[in-house]
């Protein structure tokens, strides 16, 4: 469960609470008692991006390319 804390002693009390996330524990930050933010673990999980990724590789793969004939440098960049 998380913990409480006001935005007050959060502030005054940061790297202590950092330290505490390293080890595990979420913080929901209140400011006039209600929760404004919450401090959390960052999760280093990959699934999701490897998922993006397989997704977007399979949507290139499944375009046709087109051929738009050769453009010069001007061509590139003219707006």
């Amino acid at each position: 469960m998380d913990k409480h804390v006001s935005a007050a002693d959060a502030n005054r009390e940061f790297s202590r609470l950092l330290q505490q996330v390293k080890k595990g524990e979420s913080f929901v930050v209140t400011s006039h008692g209600k929760p404004v933010a919450k401090i959390t673990p960052f999760d280093h999980d990959t699934r999701v991006s490897q998922s993006a990724w397989k997704l977007l590789l399979a949507r290139f793969a499944a375009t046709p390319a087109r051929d738009v004939g050769r453009l010069t440098r001007d061509e590139l960049y003219d707006e």
